[in-house]
Formats: C-alpha cells, sequence, structure tokens
C-alpha cells in the first residue's frame, strides 16, 4: 500500500484527525497549515510538517512521519531532517516528533545513538494497533485504523465507517471527502479489485452517479494536486492516488505552476500548451499566419504575448481554448504552493520557444495526415 499518500492526503483534508491521534483536541488544527519544507543538505525535505499559523510559543510544530516498514535508518534521517530544518529556519516554537507505525514490531528504535532523544516527551510514537478504546467514537480515527485492518474484514469494516459518516457528517461536501477517501484505502489495500468492483462492495454505485457527488469529488481532487506536489509525489503518482487521468493532473499542474508567472509569462506559456497539446484547433495556414507574424517582432514577452492576444481575438475557436489555459485570476497564487513548490515551465519563455511549438504542431499534424492516409 501507498501509506505515505494515503495519510498525507487525510491529514490535508482532515487535519483535526492528527490531533485526535495525539490526544489533543482536533480544533487545534485550525490553528496549523499542514505542509512541506525542504532543507538544503543533502536534499532533505520534511514531508509532513503541521506549522502553527502565529508565533504563540507555546503551539509546538509537529514533524510527522508515517513509517509501514522496517527502516534501520529512520531515526538517524529523521533528526537530521530536524536539526538542519531548526538550524536554516530557526521557528519561533517548539519541536515534536510523531512517528507512526502500524505496529511495534516495524519499529527500529536505535537505541545505542537516540535513546536519551526517543525518552524526551518531545518525541512520541504511535501503534495503531494499539490505539484502542483511547479514541473510540472518533471516526476519523476508526478511518485511520481502517488502514492496518485484514483484508478479509476491510470491506466490512469501510461499509460501517461510510454508513457513520452519512449518519454524523452533515456536511454533504466533507462527507463525500471522507467517503471517497475510505474508498481510496480499499483500492489501495485490494488492487485486485477494479474501482467499480470497490463501489459495488461499498454500496457507494449508486449514489457516484449523482451529479453532485461526481463534481464534489472532482473538485476535492484538483484542489488536492498542487498540495500533493511539494511531498515528492511525481505526477503519475498523483494521477493513480486521486484516479485522474494523468493528462487532467498535468493541466492543473500547469495551470497553477502559471500563477507564479507575469501575465504575458502566462498568456505564451499557454499558447506554447495551446499549439503542442490541442495542435487540431491550428490550420496549416494558421500556423503560416503566426511565423509571419512573429518573425519581425523582436525577442519580447510582452509584445510577443500583446501579438498572440491580438491574433487569438480573431480566431475565436483558438481565444477561447486560449482563455480556458489561464488562471481564473492572476494575482493569486497556486493553493497549497505558498512558498512556489511548483516548477517553472522546463523551457524558457521566448520568441524561439513560440516558433519551436509551431514546428511541433505542423509536424504532429503531417504525422497524422500521415497516418490517415495509409
Amino acid at each position: 500500500m501507498k501509506t505515505d499518500s494515503i495519510f498525507y492526503n487525510l491529514f490535508l483534508t482532515f487535519p483535526g484527525i492528527f490531533f485526535e491521534l495525539i490526544n489533543r483536541p482536533p480544533e487545534e488544527a485550525d490553528s496549523y497549515e499542514f505542509t512541506s519544507r525542504e532543507v538544503k543538505q543533502l536534499s532533505f525535505r520534511l514531508d509532513g510538517l503541521f506549522l502553527p499559523k502565529t508565533s504563540e510559543p507555546d503551539k509546538p510544530l509537529y514533524l510527522v512521519e508515517v513509517q509501514f516498514q522496517p527502516d534501520a535508518g529512520l531515526y538517524y534521517r529523521i533528526f537530521a531532517e530536524l536539526f538542519i530544518f531548526l538550524r536554516q529556519y530557526q521557528p519561533p516554537y517548539p519541536w515534536q516528533i510523531v512517528v507512526i507505525y502500524p505496529n511495534r514490531r516495524i519499529e527500529r528504535e536505535q537505541t545505542l545513538h537516540f535513546g536519551n532523544l526517543l525518552a524526551l516527551n518531545q518525541v512520541r510514537q504511535i501503534y495503531l494497533d494499539e490505539l484502542g478504546e483511547a479514541v473510540e467514537g472518533s471516526l476519523g480515527v476508526e478511518v485511520v485504523k481502517l488502514v492496518i485492518e485484514p483484508e478479509e474484514t476491510a470491506g466490512q469494516l469501510a461499509r460501517q465507517l461510510i454508513e457513520k459518516a452519512r449518519q454524523q457528517l452533515t456536511d454533504e461536501t466533507i462527507q463525500r471527502e471522507l467517503i471517497n477517501l475510505i474508498e481510496t484505502i480499499i483500492v489501495y489495500k485490494l488492487p485486485k479489485k477494479s474501482r467499480e468492483e470497490i463501489a459495488a462492495m461499498l454500496g457507494l454505485s449508486e449514489i457516484k452517479q449523482t451529479r453532485f457527488y461526481q463534481d464534489t469529488l472532482l473538485e476535492m481532487k484538483l484542489e488536492t494536486i498542487p498540495r500533493l506536489l511539494p511531498m515528492g509525489l511525481d505526477l503519475e503518482q498523483i494521477a493513480h492516488a486521486l484516479d485522474l487521468p494523468l493528462e487532467i493532473v498535468q493541466k492543473t499542474v500547469n495551470k497553477c505552476r502559471r500563477c507564479f508567472l507575469s501575465f504575458p509569462e502566462q498568456n505564451v506559456d499557454a499558447f506554447i500548451e495551446l499549439l503542442t497539446e490541442q495542435y487540431s484547433l491550428f490550420s496549416s495556414g494558421y500556423l503560416a499566419e503566426l511565423e509571419q507574424l512573429l518573425a519581425p517582432l523582436p525577442d519580447d514577452i510582452e509584445e510577443l504575448s500583446e501579438a498572440i492576444s491580438i491574433w487569438c481575438e480573431q480566431h475565436p475557436e483558438i481565444d477561447e481554448a486560449q482563455l480556458k489555459l489561464l488562471p481564473d485570476n492572476s494575482s493569486e497564487k497556486a493553493p497549497g504552493s505558498k512558498e512556489g513548490k511548483v516548477k517553472p515551465p522546463n523551457y524558457e519563455l521566448n520568441k524561439q520557444a513560440i516558433l519551436n511549438a509551431i514546428q511541433q504542431s505542423s509536424d504532429s499534424k503531417d504525422s497524422q495526415s500521415s497516418k490517415s492516409a495509409s
């Protein structure tokens, strides 16, 4: 099972569950942001980090690690990451480490080097199979425990949790999000079964056909994509975890990325994507027009953008497609990417990049024509 992506998605969507796991009121999540943070030496990344939203000295930061496989080097890595992070950022609050294990057998303590550190109140291990009655009645924690439920009984427990979600959660959007997480856990636990078979097993086939469910679920998945990128997941892993086509994930990432560009850069970047990904919109005559239009222009992003905008206005079908690729509000940053985690284009935005895209569009059309003729 890809437990990392399940837990990180769980904490992103329902951060209160983490605080329930450490016996704190779930309302404390309102004062925290769940994020990741790069530390420069050795390319470390703190994938699970609950940071206080304010500088209140009594609120600790929580470094969260999910470990479902034995790893003798785990504590070496965790403490190295922690202390490098403290040196680089010098946060104005104390620290705590929380490691989530399925059971004690997985843990490798390395007491020779870390015995004193592991004895501190600031270091805490959560063993899911020992949660027991301490958190009984918490729907969120019960969903977490579903991760370690045996395959034979996981389906039955999942159905019970879905019924509890319907009874206890009055907000339909939150209800759908939790039900989707329950379904995702079962998908990972039972990889030989299709999504359709699992939906039928969990009694979700009918409800998943409703327009409200589909719209809510899609919106939630799209909002989650930029939040998963800083966790180190690649686009294929995100597409698999969220059960989305890879091209949808790529387009969402592109749109989020453009939020960090100026409008002329956004406009040119989107037009290059249009040329390469939707080349059927461009006739050979259109491509020739564009080459003639751009040839005398200087290599200036603002002039190139303005020329592209004017040309698009003269071709409404392309103008409409271009607008769909641009961010809704160019002044807003991508959700979940406050530190610029979404990477910029992997090419330089200039005149040559547009000309290359025009040539690629022409080559794609020629290749398609050859296939059709044969």
